[in-house]
């Protein structure tokens, strides 16, 4: 791992993340969430602050060492135990059937195998239990499409790994989930190459 990816993109991730308007997203799509709570792609803990108080304890899992790092300073201000873990979210150390919500926020476009941690989401996940997920990727437009992938490889670098062409609806409904929800809209006042955007709840 790089020194890009060590030092400079988790704390560039830290500034773009901070967006009010993305603090508001996370707000409502963790209102509902309580009970055993895992969350992949945990970043640098933006989404500790918008948890209810009926969260305790949440187990995170985030391959990023820089990440991981700033993320430790913002967990020891947190009421909210975490237990973080640095591994990718393809490969989950848990039981089958372990927890009742499972949380994504901008995290599937980062995930080089997404099928695969899906796949293990569905795994980990109780019967009855539910991913949330607020996420970035393939436009519904065809000429958007087109640029996604043109820009893909500088964005990539960029954001250290980030692809701007998932498919997240299909790739969440390539799993056996008994309903799935997902709603789409652009972010304000971002390219729609990058402002589509997915949110929605899948329920095992």
């Amino acid at each position: 791992m790089g020194f890009y990816s060590r030092v400079i993109f988790p704390r560039l991730c830290e500034w773009v993340m901070r967006d009010p308007k993305m603090a508001g997203l996370r707000s409502e799509a963790l209102a509902q969430v309580r009970g055993e709570v895992i969350e992949i792609g945990f970043g640098t803990g933006l989404n500790l602050d918008h948890y209810s108080s009926q969260v305790r304890r949440i187990v995170a899992v985030d391959p990023g060492e820089g990440m991981n790092r700033l993320a430790r300073k913002r967990i020891v201000q947190s009421r909210i135990e975490v237990d973080l873990h640095s591994r990718s979210a393809e490969r989950l150390a848990f039981e089958e059937e372990t927890f009742d919500w499972v949380v994504s926020t901008w995290t599937l476009c980062s995930v080089p195998d997404v099928t695969q941690a899906v796949s293990e989401v569905y795994r980990v996940l109780r019967p009855g239990g539910r991913f949330v997920f607020v996420e970035h990727g393939l436009s519904d437009d065809p000429s958007i499409q087109r640029w996604q992938r043109r820009l893909n490889p500088i964005q990539r670098l960029i954001g250290d790994g980030c692809r701007l062409d998932v498919d997240v609806d299909a790739v969440i409904r390539s799993q056996p989930f008994r309903t799935v929800a997902v709603d789409r809209f652009l972010f304000d006042n971002t390219p729609r190459t990058h402002g589509s955007m997915y949110r929605g709840v899948a329920t095992k």
